[in-house]
């Protein structure tokens, strides 16, 4: 007897399809944590380079490098792109805005 394999249709956040409390945040740091990994890889560094680079103890590099992203902040993460060079452009606006004049554009 074979079963049959069902599927469940993602809500695009796997974290709140785990039920986490926290899945927006979450997802959140996931987006900027996979950022900033790929530009470290890109430079091929050392733990040791990076823990200078981003001013971040070594041990807190091999977290980052395992994409234990739940470590750091949001905040955290942004400044680390902005210690590689990477020029951030945030977007604001009310959900379900019609009126795109009521978005904000903030340059870090």
């Amino acid at each position: 007897m074979t079963e049959e394999t069902i599927f469940e249709e993602s809500s695009g956040n796997v974290f709140a399809d785990l039920g986490l409390e926290d899945a927006d945040e979450l997802l959140t740091r996931g987006k900027i944590g996979i950022v900033v990994l790929r530009l470290l890889k890109q430079r091929n560094l050392k733990q040791r380079e990076i823990s200078q680079l981003l001013g971040i103890p070594q041990p807190e590099v091999s977290h980052l490098m395992k994409g234990e992203f739940q470590r750091f902040s949001e905040g955290k993460l942004l400044m680390f792109l902005k210690r590689l060079d990477t020029e951030i452009t945030l977007h604001l606006r009310p959900r379900n805005a019609e009126n795109q004049s009521a978005e904000t554009v903030i340059s870090l």
